[in-house]
């Protein structure tokens, strides 16, 4: 079972790119971040031609995370577990953004759960986006252990927007004074691999190096500028099932590609 993790930045325009990987790669099961559309208006029928089942959790304009599982591969409908955190948005009467996405994966009689995330950025720092984004890492972890408590093979997918140890980035002084790499963040994202979670890209990439995101501004895919914050959490029962992991890097160097690149995981039978 091949898992992945997309932060797509805008499903309208990066329709193509989004359909390109689907067919280029074929995930049997894939999160994607940043939908910025409301449920019905996500182009569903569009991925449902190629072979995928779709949930959506949207939001208008901003966040919004999906789940699709490859049908063609034997897998269910995508079965709703939990929609949202319970936790609202940095702004007075905002609500809950759209962020958090949990599911039960089905092929036969083998489930799987498949949690998608998109953690908030938390930029500028101090500040309420801040707070918001500690408060909501510390929400995930609650959340994460009562998944744990259910003993299921369980993949916590997502742009976490956190940059774990300073091999994860290109520059640590470039991004000294930002909310990914602050000792909060880092502290949060830690306590999660405390609690037993295994990070796959880390574990199978042990010196670092391996970048998932690179920034539109000056240059910086061109230049190589890029850092970890898409990761992929697993449960012991699928750690000890993980075969590879990898980033296709090639899919950002594409015209009008996202910022950041997929990233996946295989896990054996």
């Amino acid at each position: 079972m091949k898992i992945a993790t997309y932060n797509i930045n805008g499903v309208k325009a990066r329709l193509p790119r989004l359909k390109e990987w689907l067919e280029e790669t074929r995930p049997s099961v894939a999160c994607l971040q940043e939908i910025k559309s409301i449920d019905e208006n996500f182009p569903a029928a569009e991925l449902e031609e190629l072979g995928y089942h779709v949930l959506t959790h949207g939001q208008k304009a901003f966040n919004g995370v999906t789940i699709l599982t490859d049908r063609n591969a034997g897998f269910d409908a995508p079965q709703e577990v939990q929609r949202g955190l319970g936790i609202d948005g940095p702004k007075d009467g905002e609500g809950e953004q759209a962020r958090y996405l949990e599911v039960d994966v089905v092929r036969g009689e083998i489930a799987t759960r498949i949690v998608c995330i998109y953690l908030p950025n938390g930029n500028p720092h101090p500040g309420p986006k801040f707070d918001y984004k500690l408060a909501w890492m510390e929400r995930l972890r609650n959340r994460m252990a009562e998944i744990w408590s259910e003993e299921v093979p369980a993949a916590i997918l997502g742009d976490f927007n956190v940059i774990p140890q300073d091999d994860d980035t290109f520059s640590v002084k470039a991004m000294a004074n930002d909310a990914l790499m602050q000792p909060e963040s880092r502290s949060a994202y830690s306590s999660l691999l405390a609690d037993g979670w295994t990070d796959a890209v880390r574990t199978l990439n042990p010196r670092g190096g391996v970048w998932t995101y690179w920034d539109y501004q000056a240059g910086a895919w061109q230049r190589d500028h890029g850092f970890r914050i898409d990761h992929i959490l697993l449960s012991p029962e699928l750690a000890d099932r993980l075969d590879s992991v990898g980033v296709d890097r090639e899919h950002r160097g594409r015209e009008k590609a996202s910022d950041h690149a997929p990233t996946w995981a295989v896990l054996s039978d």
